[in-house]
């Protein structure tokens, strides 16, 4: 359940209504030139589902994919309204990041003071202390990293060529269907 959830948060732009810092909102999912926007800050990363996915793919070889995963439940579960829902939730990311035990735990301080009676009485807020620790350790850690790989700058050269050369090559044979009949 928690991985289709993650997997489902990656593929899609979060429910918050999101803007450029022209006001406007935000539509398509990959603007032209989204490598600029990842590399200007760690928040416009992880607005774009394309941003988090390369991310995540980083992140992995890095064997630290389990910060973003558990970043992505955090504002996951902070959208959660139903009460039932938000419990079953919380013990979700306790078991999966911050459980002894957890099979992808992440290294945050103050996770001891969270234990299973807390999961019972949940708020939307109650792992913000613990997803800000994991931001910033994201954001002055593995994203400059990020910023200097050869995953980002592969996509970034792609990006600034143009067009995917599959592209480029059904243009040319649409222009000459055209030009041709």
């Amino acid at each position: 359940m928690f991985n289709r959830a993650v997997s489902r948060l990656s593929r899609k732009r979060p429910p918050s209504d999101l803007h450029d810092r022209d006001g406007s909102s935000s539509s398509s999912p990959q603007n032209p030139k989204s490598t600029a926007k990842w590399a200007a800050s760690l928040e416009n990363l992880l607005e774009d589902p394309e941003g988090v996915k390369r991310f995540r793919e980083f992140l992995k070889k890095e064997f630290s994919e389990e910060n973003v995963l558990f970043w992505l439940a955090c504002e996951d579960f902070k959208k959660t309204q139903d009460k039932k829902q938000m419990q079953e939730k919380a013990k979700e990311i306790y078991m999966t990041f911050l459980s002894s035990k957890a099979s992808s735990q992440v290294n945050v301080e103050g996770q001891s003071r969270l234990n299973e009676k807390m999961l019972e009485e949940p708020h939307p807020l109650m792992f913000q202390k613990l997803q800000d620790q994991i931001f910033n350790l994201m954001k002055y850690d593995s994203y400059s990293r990020f910023l200097k790989s050869d995953l980002f700058l592969k996509h970034k050269q792609t990006e600034e060529e143009g067009e995917d050369p599959s592209d480029a090559q059904t243009a040319a044979k649409r222009a000459s269907r055209i030009y041709n009949t």
